[in-house]
């Protein structure tokens, strides 16, 4: 009942738009306008709180709507993101004759999360067209996803009344699924030296650098073990070649899928900076954040229980798999609604070889259908 070749074009149409993190209000319109034509209840004033909006006049609200069931079950929420990461200016779009889409090669596709965002609005579509029975449907389509799901940290999850969610929003095969992602944190520290000439008095200096380097040589960066990711992303400091630098800034991350170890190693991170610093005789000033928290494997899942069920119908290989990357799924866990994060024919993702096969794209509006009309989650 899928029809490839709307599919495409509402493809095609969405990626007309830029839609970079915290500008995405042409194509939040277009994605309300054709909820609305769809008969969705439009749920979005009020799902944004004030204060992004007037940070981000640019952006779109996060779009909560709903669509009444016509048949008793579990209400179902399904999410995807409007925003795409750099460079997704002036997007262009090639099919290729194996029936891949691809960008023009110099910006991203946006196959992330327009995919996801396709798949869902095909399967409404068919619905509406077919008269399918199913339970209340929800959506929430979020702004500003991309930098570690800002948008959505200003959305009242109150207001949703689903008790399974999915969020398509994973590379892989249609049939992937992801229950278990990681917290993020974020980190910075700037250590403050003095600065002095390099050649006639460096004595009189402090090497904010020297001291900076110390500290790495203690900090174990890469895979640390099955769970746990530490980066350092930046470093930035220094005047002249012929000055001590008397300042520095590093930035980084930690991912972890166990509850609390990110937040931990990040604090033993920061302790070397201050403590290298100190040792120079300068000082570190030091911050983080916990972007997002993480979530695991839960028993007797009802999202995961109503996704095999739908995989089977469709006879789609299902395979469960967790992910050092985070998604609004982590947001709807922590809000209390189990929630996997799915795969939707992305590939490629956050970069210019971005690509989605259509095929697969078709796959997940398929699959999308069938976990909308399940009935309840044992149904075979």
């Amino acid at each position: 009942m899928v029809d490839e070749r709307r599919m495409v074009d509402l493809f095609q149409a969405l990626v007309r738009y830029d839609s970079e993190s915290f500008q995405e209000k042409r194509i939040g319109q277009e994605v309300t306008k054709r909820l609305e034509n769809l008969g969705l209840e439009i749920l979005t004033e009020g799902a944004t709180r004030k204060e992004y909006l007037e940070r981000h006049p640019d952006s779109h609200p996060n779009i909560f709507a709903r669509l009444q069931g016509t048949t008793p079950g579990e209400p179902v929420l399904f999410s995807a993101h409007l925003d795409t990461v750099s460079p997704g200016k002036n997007k262009q779009i090639v099919i290729s004759d194996d029936g891949v889409i691809h960008s023009g090669g110099d910006t991203v596709l946006g196959a992330d999360d327009i995919s996801g965002m396709v798949s869902i609005i095909e399967a409404l579509t068919v619905i509406r067209e077919e008269k399918l029975d199913h339970p209340d449907i929800e959506l929430l389509i979020t702004a500003a996803e991309e930098p570690f799901c800002e948008g959505s940290r200003y959305f009242r999850f109150e207001q949703i009344k689903a008790r399974a969610a999915y969020v398509l929003d994973l590379t892989g095969p249609v049939g992937t699924a992801a229950d278990q992602a990681p917290s993020i944190v974020s980190f910075e520290a700037e250590i403050l030296g003095k600065a002095a000439h390099a050649g006639f008095a460096p004595e009189e200096g402090i090497n904010a650098l020297t001291a900076l380097v110390r500290s790495l040589s203690r900090i174990q960066t890469g895979r640390i073990d099955e769970n746990t990711t530490v980066n350092i992303g930046t470093i930035a400091g220094g005047r002249s070649n012929n000055i001590v630098p008397d300042h520095v800034r590093v930035t980084g991350e930690v991912r972890s899928l166990v509850p609390g170890e990110a937040l931990q190693r990040t604090e033993e991170i920061l302790k070397q900076f201050v403590l290298f610093a100190e040792e120079a005789g300068g000082e570190a000033l030091c911050s983080h954040i916990e972007h997002i928290r993480p979530y695991g494997p839960k028993e007797n899942s009802l999202a995961l229980e109503r996704f095999r069920a739908a995989c089977e119908k469709e006879a789609v290989p299902m395979k469960v798999i967790r992910t050092m990357g985070g998604s609004e799924a982590n947001r709807l866990n922590e809000a209390g609604i189990p929630s996997i994060v799915i795969a939707c024919g992305m590939e490629n993702v956050h970069s210019c070889a971005e690509s989605c096969r259509i095929s697969e794209l078709v796959r997940s509006a398929q699959l999308s259908l069938r976990l909308m009309t399940l009935e309840r989650a044992g149904e075979r």
